[in-house]
Order: C-alpha cells, then structure tokens, then sequence
C-alpha cells in the first residue's frame, strides 16, 4: 500500500493562519473603533502646521497637475530608456532604432507643451504662440489693458 502526501500538518497550518487571521482582524475592530474618534486623532497631520478651514476649500492651481501630469509622462519614459540600456546588446540596432523613435516622439510632446504654455506658471491661459512671438505676449497685454 503506498502512501499518499500527508495533508493533516498543511490543514492545521492553514486552521491556525485563518484563526489568527480572524482573531487580528476582529481586535483591530474593536481595539481601534475607541481610539479612531476625538481630540486631535482627526485632525490631518500637515508637518506640524495647524491646519485651516475644510480641503474642499482649498482650489489647486492647475499648473500642479499639470506638472504632476509631465512629471509621471518623463518618469515613465526613464523607465523605458534605463530598460533598453540594460538589454542594449540583446536588442541590437532594431532597439537602437526604436529608443531613438521613442525618445523623439516624446521629445516632440516636450517642445509641444513648451509651445503652447504649458510649462508656464506666469501665464494664465494656454495658447499657442506663433513663430517669433514674445512668449508672454499675453500675459503684457492684459496687465496694461490693451
């Protein structure tokens, strides 16, 4: 007669994970339902600054998101970049050809949001500007009111 795998240590590791699992999550509930509520446990931590008024109060400059937007876009391409340079042998001249296609799109997406003001603060409008025009144009002609 032979012997199959003996599953009664793996069913009883399994019993006590679950039944610890259940008794954490169960004295968590309760142990954290009576400090989650009052004094200053309700307040957002800001580094020690006092916080002021409701964060639906507060409106955000778009240029933040902005900013945070490019940011994530550039991010990613390192990311791309530093993954081809890794396999640079591997991939050959088709890689070569392909990161360079790659960075040249993402290059014309820069020199895009350069043109149309999207990396500038002082401005409040984006628009796209015409070859030579001032960069900010706009800006001076509604500061003299013309």
């Amino acid at each position: 007669m032979t012997e199959g795998p003996d599953i009664l240590p793996f069913l009883l590791y399994a019993l006590v994970v679950a039944a610890l699992i259940a008794v954490t999550l169960t004295a968590a509930w309760f142990i954290g339902a009576k400090a989650r509520h009052g004094g200053a446990r309700t307040l957002p931590f800001e580094s020690g600054v006092v916080s002021v008024g409701d964060a639906e109060e507060m409106r955000f400059s778009i240029e933040f998101y902005l900013i945070a937007m490019f940011f994530v876009i550039f991010d990613l391409e390192t990311i791309f970049i530093i993954a081809w340079a890794v396999a640079f042998f591997e991939t050959g001249w088709r890689g070569y050809i392909g990161a360079s296609i790659f960075i040249a799109i993402l290059l014309i997406a820069l020199v895009y949001e350069y043109r149309t003001g999207a990396l500038d603060w002082g401005v409040k409008g984006r628009f796209a500007r015409a070859p030579g025009a001032p960069r900010y144009a706009q800006a001076d002609t509604e500061a003299t009111g013309a």
